[in-house]
């Protein structure tokens, strides 16, 4: 029986039927590697049955505490079935690229069943007519919810149920002889557990308190050595208000080298430097074009993986967020990178000088009800008043393997996933990379985004801007060194 953390607890609280809170990775399989060349749902049922025990997400379900008194608890569970959560679907004919989106998006959309595991996994079939799919791939849609997991705990569980070879690899080195479930906690024990936690509550806070001093004064000294940017104003935009029930979901895809190249040009850059500037140019296209573009810029929430070795494989959220400008009032992309590659250095320092953990101790001193109803509240209050939000979208970037991962045989030819939306936060880009790609995954409200094609053609458009500009600064600096490079003199006449 493991408890949640207040972070953890804030993503079940705030999750209603309309903003369903899981993350979605969306991963597509070329099935000719497997044994025989095809790959039968049976054999995909029998790989999770056999790597149950590498990710405790998988049996294991949610216990609440009487009248919210504490954090929940997860506990093994004992009617635990397979076939629940493992599920096989097929996209209606020809089976194209847009139909996937639509049934990602339906998907995406539903609310998981807590009285089970909070995950779920689509086999979908029928990908056929996807430009670039060798006939016969097929999708697996895993749905895990964020009280559960975090990006880099769902990039562990991926690895759970991937091999490096299209054999598959038996893992049994940790795997028990035998898997006992939790014995179910009692009401009485439940209470028990909450009240000797509360009892502890003044001293986590206190020892919260006391370190908050320190992250203040350096704070004030960094802002004195202006190495912070202070974010002057914000404004909302169509993303930034309550939020339907209905998704829409599309990607795009990029080659991982080019991406580099680019990020190489600009001195210690790096490549979601590079990826914020592309999404900060697509959001530009798209809101010039409906006559909403703001004359200040955008800002962009970021998750930052806290997790140190000591944290591997043990689930739960363990992340902090930054806060930046993304420079959409920029119209050179170029520009629009050196601004950006600032801002992230200048959050970073932020971000370090508050604390990487401040966020996650914080939650902790707060009893789970105070916190839900703080926040539902603070939500309610925007809503009404009409109040800025703080960010306009999340750009969530996680990083993968780089090496061929195999699932029962099949090659994982290439990876998206579905973020998490709220209201003020209708638009989420989810950033993963795979084996020399990388992928912008656009998830956001239907009434919101009603043009989601558009909206991926403006994230194209601004890549391919973005990379002319490079390569026009590349071939300048090219014929500049070129040109101070001395010449051979010739020799002289005898």
């Amino acid at each position: 029986m493991q408890q949640l953390t207040g972070i953890d607890t804030l993503f079940l609280t705030q999750e209603t039927e309309r903003t369903p809170l899981h993350i979605s990775p969306l991963l597509i399989y070329d099935p000719s590697t497997a044994p025989g060349g095809s790959v039968r749902f049976k054999d995909i049922l029998r790989l999770f049955e056999s790597r149950l025990h590498l990710a405790p997400i998988f049996r294991r379900k949610l216990v609440q505490v009487p009248f919210d008194l504490d954090y929940p608890y997860w506990v093994e569970t004992e009617d635990f079935d397979l076939e629940f959560h493992v599920r096989h679907i097929a996209l209606p004919r020809p089976g194209d690229w847009r139909q996937l989106c639509i049934q990602v998006a339906r998907l995406h959309a539903r609310i998981l069943d807590r009285s089970h595991p909070l995950w779920e996994a689509y086999v979908i079939e029928g990908l056929d007519n996807i430009e670039g799919l060798p006939k016969g791939s097929f999708a697996l849609f895993l749905k895990m919810h964020h009280a559960a997991i975090d990006g880099v705990a769902g990039a562990e569980i991926i690895g759970a149920i991937h091999d490096t070879e299209p054999r598959a690899v038996a893992r049994d080195s940790a795997r028990p002889a035998q898997w006992h479930p939790d014995s179910p906690p009692t009401q009485a024990g439940l209470l028990a557990r909450a009240w000797l936690n509360n009892l502890r509550q003044p001293t986590r806070l206190a020892q919260t308190l006391g370190s908050l001093i320190p992250a203040a004064r350096r704070v004030r000294e960094g802002l004195r050595a202006n190495r912070f940017h202070n974010i002057r104003e914000r404004v909302n935009t169509r993303f930034n208000a309550r939020i339907g029930g209905h998704r829409v979901v599309n990607a795009r895809f990029f080659p991982l080298a080019q991406v580099k190249a680019i990020k190489d040009l600009v001195p210690g850059a790096t490549v979601n430097d590079v990826i914020v500037t592309i999404v900060a140019g697509a959001l530009r296209k798209y809101l010039r074009a409906k006559g909403e573009l703001p004359p200040v810029s955008l800002v962009a929430g970021a998750p930052i993986n806290v997790r140190t070795q000591a944290d591997e494989g043990t689930g739960g959220n363990l992340v902090s967020m930054m806060t930046l400008s993304i420079y959409t009032d920029i119209a050179d992309p170029l520009e629009r990178l050196h601004q950006v590659h600032d801002e992230c250095m200048s959050s970073k320092e932020y971000s370090s000088a508050i604390g990487a953990r401040t966020l996650t101790d914080l939650t902790q001193t707060i009893p789970p009800r105070v916190a839900a109803l703080g926040f539902r509240a603070a939500s309610q209050t925007m809503l009404m008043t009409g109040a800025t939000s703080p960010i306009n979208t999340i750009i969530s970037n996680v990083p993968g393997p780089q090496v061929p991962l195999y699932m029962a045989g099949a090659r994982l030819l290439c990876s998206a996933g579905c973020g998490p939306l709220l209201d003020h936060m209708g638009l989420f880009h989810a950033v993963l990379s795979y084996h020399g790609g990388i992928s912008v995954t656009v998830t956001a409200c239907r009434d919101m985004l009603p043009d989601p094609d558009f909206y991926t053609q403006c994230i194209q458009a601004s890549f391919d801007e973005l990379k002319q500009a490079a390569e026009a600064l590349g071939r300048s600096r090219s014929r500049a060194l070129q040109g101070r490079r001395p010449r051979a003199r010739k020799a002289a006449a005898p």
